[in-house]
């Protein structure tokens, strides 16, 4: 009987699709070896990566890193994120150093990644917090896709652009070698586990408060109790910043300077914000789904970092849009922040994106990622942005002025790509690329006028919701 039982769960909870035959096996596998390619790709694949065996030489050939337009001073020491997800906060502020070293005729100079780290920590648990009181207050579910979804992860390390912008804003900024890395930093998966551990107990307990009736002080209360603790666990793992600093530096020709005591945020406002104001940097999206249209504003539910911090906020534009205004920037000499897929079409070593760099039609038989549209791609979770880089130089065709490739840095180190740097192309652009940052000044006005519409708010786990890491 509980054979019966269990082979009539089976039949109600499983597919009643046709199951594999032992035909099906035998001629799979004769087919397999009667194609010599394939004993070929085989005899490759099982001893070396499979993508560096798809790895075009063709392309590789026609790969260069010269570029028709240059950021003048590029950022230096090439920047390395290491064990963490915190490219969004490299990406920023090696655009944002770029116009400082210029300013303060400095070598090479850091912000501290650190710095605004420790406060995204302490930020964003505060704002998780909030938020589980705000979704047991609609009513959702523990075990529903919300509240589900928010508990997946209550804390990591990637971000988005506008979540940058709270940090600074309510922050500021400091010297790295103020306020320097730390284990935790560099490799943050253990401080990471002790926090989300205690954000899913702290979730518990305020979900039970509010379903006893607590009132809104108590609960807020029991936050700021929950909080206290998250503070000395940041503290404990990154060090706590200080109130202010003194930066002593030398320019370029050697002269002893220095600035402070200041506080952080009064660094940004006064020696950064001149060159280089967040306010002033717009951030556009390309979704080309048919359920988002172009021309409009979206946000994502629950996505952020501080409580009363200006919300995430997409305004989407055609790609063609996106890559005219990188253009237009890196001419004038302004790096660009943007959010990308970086692993798809990516030859790492080489530090190449290009659609053209692997043939696995080749190798396997059959291709991937170009046999979906960039929506179907968004669609069925085979898409997203994953990580954050700044544009530092274009080149364009000679006779269309249209960009043909990009310069990129990235903060993996100098290890990979060119230096560090890598290379990507225009189509790749267009596959590939979900957001950039520019300066507000070079934005057509119907495309700034978007800002002003009423967003349309996306569910939390959205894939425009995703955070670069």
């Amino acid at each position: 009987m509980l054979l019966s039982a269990l082979m009539r769960f089976c039949s109600f909870g499983c597919s009643k699709g046709s199951p594999l035959t032992e035909d099906f096996f035998q001629k799979a596998r004769s087919d397999f070896y009667e194609c010599p390619k394939n004993v070929l790709a085989q005899n490759v694949c099982t001893r070396i990566d499979p993508f560096e065996a798809c790895m075009s030489r063709r392309t590789l050939e026609n790969t260069q890193h010269v570029f028709t337009y240059k950021i003048e001073n590029e950022g230096k020491p090439l920047t390395n994120q290491k064990s963490s997800g915190r490219c969004w906060l490299f990406a920023a502020l090696n655009c944002i150093r770029i116009p400082f070293i210029k300013q303060f005729n400095l070598d090479e100079f850091e912000f501290s990644q650190a710095y605004l780290f420790y406060w995204d920590k302490i930020e964003r648990a505060n704002y998780f917090l909030n938020n589980v009181v705000d979704t047991a207050r609609r009513g959702a579910e523990v075990d529903g896709r919300l509240v589900s979804f928010l508990l997946s992860d209550p804390t990591c390390d990637g971000g988005q652009w506008d979540m940058l912008v709270n940090l600074i804003n309510k922050h500021g900024v400091m010297p790295k070698k103020c306020f320097p890395e730390s284990y935790s930093c560099e490799a943050s998966t253990r401080m990471n586990a002790v926090i989300k551990s205690k954000l899913r107990e702290y979730a518990r307990d305020l979900r039970t408060l509010i379903a006893e009736g607590a009132s809104d002080e108590d609960v807020q209360a029991r936050i700021q109790k929950q909080m206290n603790e998250v503070y000395n666990v940041v503290g404990i793992c990154l060090g706590i910043p200080p109130e202010k600093f003194t930066w002593e530096y030398y320019d370029k020709s050697k002269k002893y300077l220095s600035i402070g005591p200041i506080k952080p945020v009064d660094f940004y406002e006064k020696y950064v914000k001149p060159y280089f104001n967040v306010d002033d940097k717009v951030c556009l999206v390309t979704d080309p789904r048919s359920s988002n249209a172009y021309g409009r504003s979206y946000t994502v539910d629950c996505l952020g970092n501080v409580v009363g911090g200006r919300p995430v906020l997409y305004n989407n534009q055609p790609v063609e849009t996106l890559l005219d205004l990188v253009t237009k920037s890196l001419k004038l000499g302004e790096p660009v922040w943007f959010g990308c897929e970086v692993s798809k079409r990516f030859a790492g070593k080489q530090g190449i994106e290009d659609l053209d760099i692997h043939d696995f039609k080749l190798v396997f038989g059959v291709d991937i990622q170009s046999t979906m549209t960039k929506a179907d791609r968004l669609l069925y979770g085979e898409s997203m942005m994953t990580h954050a880089m700044v544009f530092t130089g274009v080149s364009v065709d000679q006779n269309t002025q249209r960009p043909t490739k990009f310069r990129v840095e990235n903060s993996w180190g100098e290890d990979r790509g060119e230096k560090g740097y890598l290379i990507m192309t225009a189509e790749w652009f267009k596959e590939f690329v979900f957001e950039v940052v520019v300066d507000r000044s070079i934005v057509p006005q119907d495309v700034l006028d978007v800002f002003d519409l009423p967003p349309t708010v996306l569910p939390a786990w959205d894939p425009m919701g995703t955070l670069a890491k």
